[in-house]
């Protein structure tokens, strides 16, 4: 089943503003809100629809990828928070965007409190970690599985937390103002725990302030095909941890460097390549073999071929992210012209010159240069 459109669900156009895109969230966020319909699993499925589609559309780099490829930039690992799939719970989502309503949170929403005291504290997520992965054309071309190295901060064993005093154990700290409306309550994150609702109480040799200590780990990654350079990919939980029995560990950022190939060239889905031969090959014909992502294939030359002819293998590029299919190999014939040439060689072409079979005559080309450009595009 074919996921809905994230601009639909927000119900904004795709030329939308970021606040045009934040209003449309807090508009859904709203109307779909589970303390507002409790029991209703309809209104929190489409409630943590509205929150997938605002972590894309308000983070610019996600949108482009979006607009780009659609929800194809994001399987396989490819980095949405994975609301509707189960990756985040509802704590999450009021944690990474409560504060789009201002003040602390949904707090404040119709008198019970729109989610800040029955939700409890929120889930104090660790830091991302951001690494490099480069992949060859062939990798691109058939998706690939990665494993790397990457040293992160874990909890350490033996490290125990405590209720935090100042916030007791909820993250947030209430300030009461008096206004001309009368006295507004709002909530801020604790300064002492910073959120966590909890402060380090037996801190092993072997860690930091926060109870952590560094940690290398092995991660696989899956790479979906037909990625492109600076694409960025997303490992939930192999980030840095947090402190406290109740964070969650942040996120892997993997950015995608495309590695140069010795004979191929990138163009979006299609590959081009340079064949070159020599004016014999030219006249007379012959068999090529030439580089693709798959291997290498057999082409035919056929007899009186022009230097600059284009030669289309279909399907033999790179596969489309958005699984559209696979782009096309163009292969540039190039007729070589030698430098330097012997006595015997010179007297020949110079009888060629007036030789009426090698008098340049266009009017017999099947296509002309520029219908040769339009053919490539076409």
């Amino acid at each position: 089943m074919a996921k809905q459109d994230f601009y639909e669900i927000l119900g904004v156009s795709k030329n939308a503003t970021p606040a045009e895109i934040k209003k449309g969230y807090r508009k859904m966020a709203i109307k779909y809100h589970p303390d507002k319909n409790p029991g209703d699993k309809e209104a929190e499925e489409n409630f943590k629809k509205a929150a997938e589609a605002y972590e894309i559309l308000s983070d610019e780099n996600k949108k482009a990828r979006y607009d780009q490829y659609g929800h194809a930039a994001f399987e396989n690992g490819g980095g949405t928070g994975g609301f509707g799939g189960g990756g985040m719970n509802m704590d999450d989502i009021f944690s990474q965007f409560g504060d789009i309503f201002g003040g602390g949170g949904f707090g404040g929403f119709g008198g019970g409190g729109f989610g800040g005291g029955s939700r409890g504290r929120a889930r104090v997520k660790g830091s991302n970690l951001r690494i490099r992965v480069k992949l060859t054309l062939e990798e691109i071309a058939s998706g690939v599985e990665k494993k790397v190295k990457v040293r992160r901060k874990v909890k350490a064993s033996g490290s125990t937390f405590k209720s935090c005093s100042t916030c007791n154990g909820s993250g947030q700290v209430m300030r009461v103002t008096n206004t001309i409306l009368g006295r507004m309550q709002s909530a801020s994150t604790c300064p002492t725990c910073h959120g966590a609702g909890e402060t380090l109480d037996k801190r092993p040799k072997n860690a930091d302030a926060q109870g952590l200590e560094p940690k290398e780990e092995t991660v696989s990654i899956k790479i979906p095909a037909g990625v492109t350079e600076g694409v960025q990919l997303k490992v939930n939980g192999k980030g840095n941890s947090a402190p406290g029995n109740n964070a969650v560990d942040g996120d892997l950022i993997v950015v995608i460097e495309e590695a140069k190939h010795d004979t191929l060239k990138r163009e979006g889905t299609n590959l081009h390549y340079d064949l070159y031969i020599n004016f014999s090959e030219a006249i007379l014909g012959i068999d090529k073999n030439i580089d693709t992502v798959t291997g290498k294939v057999k082409i035919k030359i056929e007899p009186g071929t022009q230097s600059g002819k284009i030669l289309r293998l279909r399907g033999k590029g790179l596969p489309s992210i958005d699984h559209y299919g696979n782009g096309d190999l163009l292969v540039h014939v190039n007729v070589w012209t030698p430098q330097q040439i012997s006595k015997e060689q010179k007297e020949f072409f110079e009888r060629m010159k007036t030789d009426e079979n090698f008098t340049p005559n266009p009017s017999k080309l099947d296509k002309s240069f520029f219908e040769k450009v339009k053919d490539m595009f076409s």
